[in-house]
């Protein structure tokens, strides 16, 4: 199934609302905050993380219909990260990889200035390690008992990388892991 992605406002009351409903009727359990509420997401947005020149919220749809949605930070940067949300429905069907490869050329091609993209996720969160690895994105760094969790104890986090002459040449540029 094609994932077609797509800048989404949340200046307009129904578009924020939209957001929030999304957001605090699915589970999210390898995020820091699994299941954010309404303050939550009124907190963050006071903070600017939602807004501005440096953040953008896509919408993730599927002929149409309403996925997920994405959180790309750190957009003025050359090396933007993102953060994806997909509803308990979308999840185990491949529509993670899509959503993050329809992001990937999305990003590519709007914001010129960028040289690389940038995820991490628990090691715990298989799919989204899959999705990062069938996107083109490689693991560049493991970070051990780096994650808080909602449920005590700290995870390891992995950090992985795409770089756009990676994207664009369908070449991989080999990581140098060992040179001291």
């Amino acid at each position: 199934m094609a994932v077609d992605v797509e800048p989404f406002s949340l200046v307009d009351p129904s578009g924020w609302e939209e957001f929030v409903r999304f957001m605090t009727a699915n589970a999210f359990p390898f995020h820091m905050n699994p299941s954010p509420t309404r303050e939550d997401l009124e907190s963050r947005r006071e903070e600017g993380d939602f807004d501005g020149p440096d953040n953008e919220v896509l919408a993730a749809r599927v002929q149409g219909e309403l996925i997920g949605f994405v959180v790309v930070e750190d957009l003025e940067s050359i090396v933007p990260l993102f953060d994806i949300r997909l509803a308990n429905e979308a999840r185990g069907k491949g529509l993670g990889t899509e959503t993050v490869r329809e992001l990937v050329r999305y990003l590519f091609r709007e914001h010129p200035n960028i040289v690389r993209i940038e995820g991490q996720t628990r090691e715990d969160n298989v799919a989204m390690r899959k999705a990062f690895l069938r996107s083109g994105f490689v693991k560049e760094a493991h970070y051990r008992k780096a994650w808080p969790t909602a449920e005590g104890p700290l995870r390891d986090a992995v950090a992985y990388g795409l770089l756009r002459s990676d994207f664009e040449t369908g070449q991989t540029t080999p990581l140098v892991w060992d040179e001291l």
